[in-house]
């Protein structure tokens, strides 16, 4: 008799491990950052402290960024921009921590990131659930213990599962 699979390799298109310290985390960022390209949106979800701004700086070191990253919680969307190798891409990180509705949303013009030609990757999008595109790769980071952290990649559309297919080769082989 066989064991029955995880939650996750239940599911084909999506991929769940885990990431032992901030630094695995930030490289894990870097495998995915290199494989994104212009229009390309990411969502990350979990709690405060869970790692999603340094997935976040993983993935800009991947499109070739080496500045500072750091959450833009209080001024909502922080732009990077990509090394030459990678097109000088825009990269928008935008948080919604502190976003109160779908009023404020429409202020800020997070629509027009996913559909410039950059890469958009949004921190707490269940703030905007309604308002975000379909398809996109939903990441939800959680608390294992002190150091080490789940992770959960979700590909809604045809080119996300495209991408973690492309992730799950060359992180996993």
């Amino acid at each position: 008799m066989t064991e029955p699979l995880l939650p996750a390799a239940q599911t084909p298109h999506e991929l769940d491990f885990i990431s032992h310290s901030p630094a695995q985390t930030e490289r894990i960022g870097a495998r995915l950052g290199h494989l994104l390209r212009a229009g390309d949106v990411a969502l990350l979800s979990g709690p405060l402290g869970a790692g999603k701004t340094h997935l976040i700086k993983g993935i800009a070191r991947g499109l070739g960024y080496d500045g500072p990253v750091t959450s833009p919680t209080f001024v909502l969307i922080n732009e990077y921009r990509a090394d030459g190798a990678h097109g000088r891409l825009p990269i928008y990180h935008v948080d919604l921590y502190r976003v109160s509705g779908v009023t404020e949303l429409a202020t800020i013009g997070l629509d027009e990131l996913w559909l410039a030609d950059g890469v958009c990757l949004i921190e707490w999008p269940e703030r905007a659930s309604a308002a975000l595109p379909p398809d996109h790769v939903h990441i939800t980071l959680s608390y294992v213990s002190e150091t080490k952290r789940r992770l959960r990649l979700a590909p809604r559309g045809a080119r996300y599962r495209e991408l973690l297919a492309m992730f799950k080769e060359a992180t996993f082989g």
